[in-house]
């Protein structure tokens, strides 16, 4: 496998599982080094010692503000810089509105909104000083589609759709390409919240892909030349009725 990312050093959120995983195994094959930001020490610890020195922990309670805070010198204390960030850490609500628990709002919204804002804005003043960087968050079909059984969740996604797109207007004069991966359903921990009804009808179909098909698409949009950006890619399952 060529390895287009050799020399990079890049940092993942929500990488013990799921996309964030499949996204980290993906990046450190084809030549990086990672830096693995998860809440959940023990998977952090099983995945590196898998991988040697190209997988290194960073153990954050994203939610915890001052744990989140704290995102950049974690991984600087880790490594001399930081050239490509996935944002990816985040939750699932989905059902009628009216069904949802309003902790549970506040705790999506603030890890799939306030969390990506905030991890952006902690890293960018490193990468202006280096001049170059990449940014790529984890959006959603959900995103781009108003999905009438995930109304808090598609709410949070169209807000990461207008942030990627305002964030490339405002980076990409200082070397800096801002770009989203929009998975539809994805053979994650994150379906379990999915109405059992939709979820039945998805894996009888066929509507549900792999977190390396997400993967894929992230290597395409690091690899491609500086001056092309990739803002957002839209990856479905070919059954998939949206």
């Amino acid at each position: 496998m060529t390895r287009t990312l050799q020399g990079k050093i890049a940092a993942v959120t929500g990488a013990a599982s799921g996309i964030g995983l499949a996204s980290t195994e993906a990046m450190i094959a084809v030549g990086a080094r990672v830096v693995l930001i998860d809440r959940d020490e023990r998977a952090l610890q099983t995945i590196c010692s898998k991988h040697g020195d190209s997988a290194i922990p960073l153990v954050i309670d994203l939610l915890d503000p001052k744990q989140c805070a704290s995102l950049l010198d974690g991984i600087l204390a880790r490594t001399d810089r930081l050239d490509i960030l996935h944002v990816n850490a985040g939750s699932y609500i989905g059902g009628d509105l009216i069904d949802a628990e309003l902790d549970a709002i506040d705790r999506m919204v603030n890890l799939n909104v306030n969390v990506a804002i905030k991890n952006v804005r902690t890293v960018v003043p490193h990468m202006i000083a280096r001049g170059s960087g990449d940014i790529v968050v984890t959006s959603s079909v959900a995103g781009h589609y108003p999905v009438p059984w995930e109304p808090v969740y598609s709410a949070s996604k169209w807000a990461m759709t207008c942030f990627v797109q305002t964030m490339r207007r405002q980076l990409n004069k200082h070397g800096i390409r801002v770009g989203s991966v929009s998975p539809g359903p994805v053979a994650t921990a994150l379906l379990a919240d999915w109405p059992e009804e939709n979820l039945r009808k998805a894996k009888e179909s066929g509507s549900i892909i792999e977190a390396t098909a997400v993967a894929d698409a992230v290597i395409f949009m690091l690899t491609r030349p500086r001056n092309v950006t990739i803002r957002d890619v839209v990856v479905l399952p070919t059954n998939f009725d949206i």
